[in-house]
């Protein structure tokens, strides 16, 4: 497949399922398959019961479009991995096998682990070797969608990628189906060092070596091929079914590697129902944007039968759209909705000022505040906190009970979607575990209670930007 045909494809919503054009109808999209792991369930003892999981990292091919077949890394030979589903309370017992010529490690993003089992090499644990397995053990709480991904080097954009899904015993909204839609940015072949520099083989959180090149200008973004979702090219898109009057649960994850994403989907509007896993309280948009390692909940009232491009496209890069389809399967024959959908153009878009948390939030005074400047990335520089690059950063030092405030300040031309291990903070009125940080003099602030010891990380979630020392450990003294 040319790149000049996938560009076409996914700018005029021409897309195929054993190649669908724009007069195919409803009944000649086959669904593509949902994968969830398989576990074995033991007794429930103390607590509830023991769910136990087998990933194994391991190279593999993967077809994600017609005649588009590449060579990656993989968990269990799928890609993205296999969808782990369970039931808030249940306790998880996952056991990691690496058969990479590389080591690994996974991170169970949003969840807040015991310190030992967040998966940061040389920070929390030591990374996992060639032929050797680890156990990860800790509790499914709280409910929520969430993502595991590689935390060693460049991994993520190898194909280290899956969703976490941990349900809720009742949930605050009502839903008939229940999907969720991976987002991910295309790379062929293994990631490289961008702008020239040396030192991208390094680790997240242990092992690096400084340099980053510029990363962000056009031309400067990895040499993305496009967004997928679920794995697939537009051309080949994964299809969700519903019918008239059912009430659909999309749950939106970005474990992309660098890739700002706006949502949208044709026809429908979107009323979101969580953010980063956690509720809110409704709020109804025509589009949103998931920086890097974000996830929202949204629900779709199935009122306009058809068949509707999910369309997804790159905020910052020339990166080619992706799109998946929701499809009615009780409507009469209907050809895919060609173009964009208009709340790309119009409407009403999500700001992080409209999430209101149904939870309790933090409130009082901090009894400490960090300034945090975000800078870096010209003339092959390291990208900083505070003029220092990790892991030669000096660490965030909190104790236990306090509450802290972070005030981050980005004094460079690229977003950042930052990211604490271990908690969850308050930003507004919401609770989330990464919020992204607007380019050109964005700010933000979030608070957060030092209530989980350990050794942390906090970092960029641009890998590259992390790679390249946008990082700092928050340590508990």
């Amino acid at each position: 497949m040319d790149r000049r045909k996938f560009l076409m494809s996914a700018a005029t919503g021409v897309a195929s399922v054993g190649l669908l054009n724009g007069s195919a109808t409803a009944a000649d999209i086959d669904v593509a398959p949902n994968n969830v792991l398989p576990s074995s369930v033991s007794s429930q003892g103390s607590g509830g019961a023991l769910r136990e999981f087998r990933l194994v990292a391991q190279q593999g091919e993967v077809e994600i479009g017609p005649d588009e077949t590449f060579k990656t890394w993989l968990y269990n030979g799928q890609f993205p991995g296999p969808e782990i589903r369970v039931k808030e309370g249940e306790r998880l017992q996952i056991t990691v096998k690496n058969e990479l010529p590389e080591e690994t490690t996974v991170h169970w993003h949003g969840v807040p682990v015991p310190n030992a089992m967040d998966g940061v090499p040389g920070l929390t644990q030591k990374p996992i070797a060639p032929s050797e397995s680890f156990e990860y053990a800790f509790e499914a709480t709280p409910a929520g969608s969430y993502i595991y991904h590689s935390h060693v080097g460049l991994q993520i954009d190898r194909g280290l990628i899956g969703a976490l899904v941990i349900e809720e015993a009742t949930p605050h909204v009502a839903y008939d189906r229940d999907y969720v839609l991976v987002l991910d940015d295309y790379l062929p072949g293994a990631p490289q060092p961008l702008g020239g520099s040396a030192g991208w083989g390094g680790m997240m959180g242990g092992g690096w070596r400084r340099g980053g090149g510029m990363m962000g200008m056009t031309g400067q973004m990895p040499p993305y091929q496009g967004l997928l979702i679920g794995g697939q090219l537009p051309d080949n898109p994964r299809v969700f079914d519903t019918k008239r009057g059912e009430r659909v649960r999309l749950r939106f994850v970005n474990p992309s590697g660098a890739s700002t994403i706006r949502v949208a989907i044709a026809g429908h509007r979107m009323t979101v129902s969580h953010c980063d896993g956690r509720p809110v309280e409704s709020v109804t948009v025509d589009s949103f944007v998931l920086g890097t390692a974000e996830r929202y909940d949204v629900i779709v009232e199935a009122n306009n039968p058809g068949v509707w491009p999910i369309s997804v496209v790159a905020i910052e890069g020339d990166v080619s759209p992706g799109r998946a389809v929701l499809r009615y399967t009780d409507a009469a024959a209907s050809t895919l909705r060609e173009g964009l959908p208009e709340g790309f153009t119009s409407g009403r878009p999500l700001h992080y000022e409209d999430l209101q948390s149904l939870e309790t939030l933090p409130t009082g005074r901090p009894d400490r505040v960090f300034d945090l400047l975000l800078r870096g990335g010209m003339m092959g520089s390291a990208w900083t906190i505070n003029g220092q690059a990790y892991p030669d950063a000096d660490p965030i030092t909190i104790s236990a009970g306090e509450r802290i405030r972070f005030r981050m300040r980005n004094h460079s031309m690229m977003l950042h979607p930052m990211h604490l291990h271990g908690h969850f903070f308050r930003i507004g009125n919401a609770l989330k575990d990464t919020v992204l940080v607007a380019a050109h003099m964005g700010r933000a602030e979030f608070d957060f209670v030092a209530d989980n010891p350990g050794r942390w990380f906090f970092h960029c979630h641009n890998i590259y930007h992390m790679e390249a020392g946008m990082a700092r450990e928050v340590r508990y003294v």
